[in-house]
C-alpha cells in the first residue's frame, strides 16, 4: 500500500509518500480500499504540529471505500461493505487501511464514493453545531464565518432548512456570490468591512444568538462584539491562527457570552450517536436540502499542492484526494 507519512512537523514539504506493508486487520478492524479520501483544514493543524501528534505518522482522518478483510469480532460489516468514516486514528491519507469499526458507517444507496468522503467530517461538523452544540430555531439569524468553505457549504445550506436567517463571512469578493449560493442570506468580506459593525447594522443593535467561528484569530474579538445578551461564541477551529487572550471580564462578562470550544469527538462518543448523526446527514443528501459540489479532485500523489492550496485559501469548497 501507499500512504503519506510525516516524520516531521513543518510546512506542505514534510508530506511523504511511502511504501508500507499492510498488516491483516486486527481485532474490530477491517481492511478497506480506499475509493476517496477528505480533505480538511485540520490536516494541516496534524502536519504543522498545531496538533502535536507522536510522530511518524500517518495523516488524515477521513475517508471511504469498500472493505476487503475484517478481523476477529466483526459483526455489523462484511467484506464488501461500501463505508466512511471520519475521526481516529489518523491515516486516511493512503490506498488502502486498516481501521476500527467503532466510527464506521455504511454509505446508503445514492451516495457515492466521493460525496461520502467530503461529508464525514465536515457534514458530521455541522450536524452538531446546529443541533448540539447550540441548538437553532427557525426565524434565528445566525452568523458563521468562512462561509465558503468546506464546512460552510454544507452549514449554509442545513441552517437555512431549518429556516434560519443566516450571516456569512468571507475573506474576498469573489467568494460572496458561492457563499450566497448556499443559502447565507447576508455575505461580508470580513478583510474589507467591519463585520460585527455589519451585522448589528443588519439585526438593528441587537446582535445574534450565535456566532460559529472557524477561522479564529482574525474574527474572534468582532464575534464576541457582536453576539447578543447572552449570546453563545463557538469556536471550532482557528484558520488564522491560534486564537487570542480575551479579557473576561471586559469581552465576556458585560453580556453574560458563552464560549465554547467543540470537537466531534465529544458529540459522536458511542455507536448510537454516530448512527443518529450519519442517518440525520445522509437525510440532508438525499432529499436534497443538502447539495455536495466538490471543488477540486487531487491525486494522492498531489497531496503537497492541496495542502498549499489549503493554506492559501484557494479552494471554494469541498476537496477531496483521490488513491
Amino acid at each position: 500500500m501507499k500512504s503519506i507519512q510525516i516524520t516531521k512537523n513543518g510546512g506542505p514539504e514534510v508530506l511523504e509518500l511511502k511504501e508500507i506493508k499492510l498488516d491483516k486487520p486486527k481485532e474490530n478492524e477491517v481492511t478497506i480500499e480506499q475509493k476517496a479520501i477528505g480533505l480538511n483544514y485540520i490536516d494541516t493543524y496534524h502536519r504543522s504540529g498545531l496538533y502535536p501528534l507522536k510522530l511518524p505518522t500517518g495523516i488524515g482522518a477521513e475517508g471511504s471505500g469498500i472493505i476487503t478483510d475484517v478481523g476477529l469480532d466483526v459483526k455489523d460489516f462484511k467484506i464488501g461493505d461500501k463505508i466512511a468514516y471520519a475521526g481516529a486514528p489518523l491515516g486516511s491519507y493512503s490506498t488502502h487501511r486498516n481501521y476500527p469499526t467503532d466510527n464506521l458507517v455504511k454509505i446508503p444507496d445514492g451516495i457515492d464514493f466521493e460525496t461520502a468522503a467530503t461529508l464525514m467530517t465536515k457534514g458530521l461538523t455541522t450536524f452538531y453545531l446546529l443541533h448540539k452544540t447550540y441548538q437553532v430555531k427557525s426565524g434565528q439569524t445566525i452568523l458563521f464565518h468562512a462561509a465558503a468553505g468546506g464546512v460552510g457549504q454544507i452549514f449554509g445550506q442545513w441552517a437555512k432548512s431549518l429556516g434560519c436567517n443566516i450571516i456569512g463571512t468571507v475573506g474576498s469578493d469573489e467568494k460572496i456570490e458561492k457563499a450566497k449560493s448556499y443559502g447565507y442570506d447576508h455575505v461580508i468580506n470580513y478583510k474589507k468591512d467591519n463585520f460585527a459593525k455589519k451585522v448589528l447594522e443588519i439585526t438593528d443593535g441587537k446582535g445574534v444568538p450565535v456566532v460559529y467561528d472557524g477561522v479564529g484569530k482574525d474574527t474572534l474579538i468582532g464575534s464576541l462584539e457582536c453576539l447578543s445578551i447572552r449570546g453563545m461564541m463557538v469556536s471550532f477551529g482557528n484558520a488564522s491562527g491560534p486564537l487570542s487572550e480575551i479579557n473576561v471580564p471586559k469581552q465576556i462578562q458585560p453580556k453574560g457570552l458563552y464560549l465554547v470550544r467543540p470537537a466531534m469527538q465529544q458529540y459522536l462518543r458511542t455507536r448510537e450517536e454516530i448512527d443518529e448523526a450519519s442517518k440525520i446527514l445522509f437525510e440532508k443528501i438525499k432529499s436534497g436540502k443538502v447539495r455536495i459540489q466538490i471543488h477540486k479532485k487531487y491525486k494522492l500523489t498531489d497531496a503537497i499542492q492541496a495542502h498549499k492550496d489549503l493554506e492559501s485559501r484557494k479552494i471554494l469548497g469541498p476537496a477531496i484526494l483521490i488513491p
